[in-house]
């Protein structure tokens, strides 16, 4: 008989993502849920890992990272905010994302410390806190508007407070910290030792007239900082599961400790594809238009449905209100709402409920407009029933 273990994450089951995904494939809907493409990458970029693949570049690299690529990365955070991290003992090429802010947690988090997460919040990061030992200190934003409370933030932190988690541009609710966010921020932990994570992976999709601040760009926060940002979404490559994490000197020492041991090491052709590819920033440039018109191509076909929609700032996700809807009188949940949405209009999205550890329903889904024009069509088509 196979012994009994004491689960690590007693809470934590099937995620919302993968049930919901399932049940589309099972209706055939239309799959705005997850967050990925379904559109192919720039033709270019596969050229330059099948070139870095022939010439024979795929035996194990650094455990730090490709140095051509950790060299581009450093160009490019410094052109675009300020900041040069050095390309050798400040830049750690990752795993995805996911990964690093496990890193960084796991590096940080001793038992008993305090962590600050702001939900609705990516459901990653309450698994890896509580896998530390640490415990979770949930702060609201804003229900409605999903803004900082910096009040209640301040109020949270005090002398067992290890670090803060933050997320901009906001994954599930769209919204984007603007500057004086960040100076705010910057200001209440001055006096502190808190250290801070923070994930931008969705820092190349800001709309007009907004744009991205990034804590590298706050000496202030920088100096405190990991930040996490992602190729993945960069350059819609979702599944190959590759990201960064600068950060200073004596944190990126205690990052690489947990990271060595963790994976080791990233698939070595992509990350010198993706070096040679980042020699363009037309791509990363570019991707603000290129999702704001199908955001905008989204949002104009929403307008003909009941839904209520919430602003969509940054990222490729569109949050609205279901109030409004007939269906929404039988008092469905966030989540039974979605499961009907899925089985009965043929179009998945995911409950924000979900990005709460306590399912806060507050009567809003979230799509995903990273989508081919056609599968938008189709899906707004469905949509209009409604």
């Amino acid at each position: 008989m196979t012994p009994d273990i004491v689960s690590k994450l007693p809470n934590v089951g099937t995620t919302i993502f993968t049930v919901m995904s399932a049940l589309a494939a099972e209706k055939k809907a239309v799959n705005l849920g997850q967050g990925f493409p379904d559109f192919a990458c720039d033709t270019k970029l596969i050229d330059a890992v099948t070139d870095a693949m022939r010439e024979g570049l795929n035996q194990y690299p650094s455990m730090l990272g490709v140095l051509e690529l950790r060299k581009a990365i450093s160009e490019k955070v410094e052109r675009l905010y300020g900041k040069k991290y050095d390309t050798n003992s400040e830049i750690t090429v990752t795993a995805g994302a996911t990964q690093a802010i496990i890193n960084a947690v796991l590096a940080i988090v001793h038992p008993g410390d305090e962590v600050i997460v702001l939900e609705p919040c990516y459901d990653s990061y309450i698994p890896n806190i509580e896998l530390a030992g640490g415990k979770v200190v949930s702060v609201p934003l804003t229900p409605g508007t999903f803004r900082p409370d910096f009040s209640k933030i301040s109020a949270a932190i005090n002398s067992k407070t290890k670090a803060i988690l933050i997320n901009s541009p906001h994954n599930p609710s769209a919204t984007v910290w603007g500057r004086e966010d960040m100076l705010k921020l910057e200001e209440i932990l001055c006096p502190t030792s808190v250290l801070l994570i923070s994930d931008e992976v969705y820092e190349h999709m800001v709309y007009e007239p907004l744009q991205h601040f990034s804590a590298a760009s706050f000496p202030g926060l920088a100096d405190r900082a990991f930040i996490i940002s992602s190729f993945g979404k960069t350059y819609h490559v979702t599944g190959w599961k590759v990201a960064y994490c600068a950060a200073p000197a004596s944190l990126t020492h205690e990052f690489r400790k947990v990271h060595q041991f963790n994976v080791f090491t990233v698939n070595t052709p992509v990350q010198y594809g993706l070096a040679r590819f980042m020699a363009d920033p037309a791509p990363y440039m570019n991707l603000p238009a290129f999702y704001q018109r199908k955001r905008d191509i989204f949002r104009q076909g929403l307008a003909k449905t009941k839904f209520k929609i919430l602003p969509s700032e940054g990222s490729y996700f569109q949050c609205v209100l279901i109030d409004e809807l007939a269906v929404a009188e039988k008092n469905l949940s966030e989540a039974d709402f979605c499961q009907w949405l899925t089985s009965e209009v043929g179009v998945a999205a995911i409950p924000l409920s979900a990005f709460y550890a306590d399912a806060f329903d507050q009567r809003v889904i979230r799509f995903c407009f990273a989508k081919k024009d056609e599968t938008l069509g189709l899906a707004l088509d469905r949509l209009a029933r409604l």
